[in-house]
């Protein structure tokens, strides 16, 4: 089965520099989407010949305003955004005691502020067309407990159920909100982490130390596991999925 829905479509998508953003990014480019690559610094990414243009811009989600312009701007300029995804994020590890005001802030400024920074932007427009998609790339640990990342998993736990309660208010207008819940991904963010070449392995085995599992898989996940997962909860094919939050984590939390 062929996924469609993509051909034409103006995507916006946030966190797009590298990991499961770029991944996403060249599959919807691939999918014939027109897109909108943005990051903190405009992302570089080739065009590909024969391919829809993929359009890079400068975009700090913590600064309402400026996702409003930028939002204003592809509405004007290229055209109405048909799906937005949410995949810029940041980590902070350490236990309560150990995080500071400023560290706090900073991950919700950037986890759940600029969630709801670019969804408002994205309900505004697209509930007059009574159309779209919206997918927010969130994480296991918003659904269960972790060691020393109270601060990461509560600000992605306020994301997952941010995108929940708004995908109830649009959903009557016909527009779908869905969160994919990625685990342990080969990332930056994930290899910043570990200490030396044995971390992955780590991952893999679980530390029941810190109360953490496993992974039943036996593999960590690529950029293009989680990227496609959000592929399918924009497709045609999930046209009847909304409020949905699909954990993608080689079983490791234990859940659905």
């Amino acid at each position: 089965m062929k996924l469609s829905g993509f051909a034409g479509t103006i995507a916006l998508v946030t966190g797009a520099s590298g990991g499961i953003g770029a991944a996403l990014v060249t599959l919807l480019s691939d999918s014939g989407s027109i897109v909108v690559a943005t990051d903190i610094t405009a992302p570089v990414l080739e065009h590909r010949a024969g391919q829809p243009p993929v359009h890079a811009r400068a975009l700090d989600v913590t600064d309402a305003a400026a996702v409003e312009a930028l939002v204003d701007w592809i509405e004007t300029e290229i055209g109405p955004i048909g799906f937005g995804v949410n995949v810029a994020g940041v980590l902070q590890v350490g236990t309560v005691t150990a995080t500071d005001d400023a560290q706090w802030r900073r991950v919700f400024a950037v986890n759940a502020d600029g969630v709801f920074h670019v969804c408002r932007a994205l309900a505004r427009v697209m509930s007059p067309r009574r159309a779209g998609a919206i997918v927010t790339v969130s994480s296991n640990a918003a659904g269960v407990p972790r060691h020393g990342m109270a601060a990461y998993a509560a600000s992605k736990a306020a994301a997952t159920m941010f995108t929940r309660c708004l995908g109830l208010e649009l959903a009557p207008l016909g527009i779908r909100c869905n969160i994919v819940a990625p685990g342990s991904t080969l990332t930056p963010m994930q290899t910043g982490m570990w200490a030396d070449a044995q971390g992955g392995q780590g991952v893999i085995d679980g530390n029941p130390d810190i109360y953490k599992a496993g992974i039943p898989l036996r593999k960590l996940a690529t950029p293009d596991d989680i990227a496609a997962s959000v592929m399918f909860l924009l497709s045609d094919q999930a046209g009847h999925i909304a409020m949905s939050d699909l954990y993608v984590d080689g079983g490791a939390t234990l859940r659905g």
